[in-house]
């Protein structure tokens, strides 16, 4: 199943609730949640208190991407602000596999999020025990970024080690994703597809119809 995710880091925050509702009534399946410490990435954006506050505000899945170092710290806090899905990046975590157990053990999903430059090699002996892993497609930190054709292949070559070990894995992408590029990582095997400005810049709702119509040709 396809599915869009879009990225409230881009959307207007004096009106995020009726970005919220927007995105709602154009069918978008997830809300994802850009968390940054300044550290990981440079740049700040936005922790428990706003994830808690806009709990109420929808009922769609909460997918929370930590861009934070030593994200173990703060799994227990997440969960109780409401996420669903909590994906932790590699580059981060000094105990991947524990980080992983520990996401599961608050019942929720773990993905795992690698930088352009990381290789698959890191998931060796963690694949099989995440529900998803998401593929940066932009080194993080900012919005608004121009995709990078090389993590094009480095989709497929995940797509296919899912496929050969007959796992039910969800593949995300996040970062320079539009109409045309959104094309190619479905093509390539992406089936959770982040998208910010693209979705936020203009009318919400229609962007995001536009998308979802993309994805479902992909589909079957």
């Amino acid at each position: 199943m396809n599915i869009l995710a879009p990225s409230i880091l881009a959307a207007d925050f004096k009106n995020l609730g009726s970005g919220l509702e927007q995105i709602d009534q154009a069918g978008a399946q997830y809300v994802h949640i850009d968390v940054m410490d300044g550290q990981f990435v440079p740049s700040i954006s936005f922790g428990m208190p706003v994830i808690q506050s806009i709990r109420s505000a929808t009922k769609r899945v909460f997918d929370v991407h930590l861009m934070i170092m030593d994200p173990e710290r703060y799994i227990d806090d997440f969960a109780a602000c409401g996420a669903d899905i909590i994906t932790v990046h590699a580059e981060s975590c000094k105990h991947l596999d524990r980080v992983i157990g520990q996401i599961h053990e608050k019942g929720l999903k773990a993905g795992v999020a690698l930088n352009p430059a990381t290789s698959l090699s890191v998931l060796d002996y963690v694949l099989e025990k995440v529900d998803m892993v998401l593929i940066m497609t932009v080194n993080p930190g900012f919005g608004g970024q121009k995709y990078i054709e090389s993590c094009t292949n480095k989709i497929s070559a995940l797509r296919k080690i899912a496929v050969a070990k007959n796992l039910d894995l969800d593949i995300q992408v996040d970062g320079g994703i539009n109409k045309d590029t959104l094309r190619t990582v479905l093509q390539a095997g992406a089936n959770v597809i982040v998208a910010g400005s693209t979705v936020f810049n203009g009318n919400v709702s229609e962007n995001a119809k536009e998308l979802l119509a993309i994805m479902k040709e992909y589909e079957g």
